[in-house]
């Protein structure tokens, strides 16, 4: 049986006893891309829109894998000596798919840890196996104004 105590009220939780999130903190607007794209596709748009890499899902929203301008160099170079100016291989034959991924709920210093451990820049946050957002080393240094006024 659940009792009812009219009238106590508790005081709400100091901000240092919540726990400071990932998912607070992520990127959720991304730039994404299909293993059918091209590479010359990829580099279009990660020039056009000044982001190094973005992750590769299916159409179910999974996760299958990361491109990067360093991926993109791969085909490019191989363009070079085939003297072919477009890049017409497709992002499956040069992404990453061995992504270290974080859940939402993991603690954004454990995030730093990881950071720093893995010397990565980036990971997919990822929850039921579905892309959600991503997370960068520069989102965490711009919360850390915000984690000021608490104490950890």
């Amino acid at each position: 049986m659940v009792k009812s105590f009219q009238g106590v009220r508790q005081a709400p939780p100091k901000i240092s006893d919540q726990p400071i999130l990932v998912k607070d903190f992520m990127t959720t607007n991304l730039i994404t891309f299909s293993a059918e794209d091209t590479i010359d596709h990829v580099i279009t748009v990660l020039t056009r829109k000044r982001i190094s890499g973005a992750p590769v899902v299916d159409d179910n929203g999974r996760l299958v894998g990361m491109i990067s301008e360093g991926d993109c160099l791969k085909e490019i170079i191989k363009g070079q000596y085939t003297n072919t100016p477009k890049f017409p291989a497709s992002v499956a034959e040069h992404m990453t798919t061995e992504v270290f991924t974080l859940p939402p709920e993991i603690s954004i210093f454990d995030a730093a840890d990881r950071f720093l451990t893995l010397k990565i820049r980036r990971f997919p946050v990822v929850k039921d196996q579905k892309l959600i957002g991503q997370i960068s080393v520069s989102d965490i240094v711009r919360a850390m104004p915000k984690l000021k006024a608490s104490t950890w």
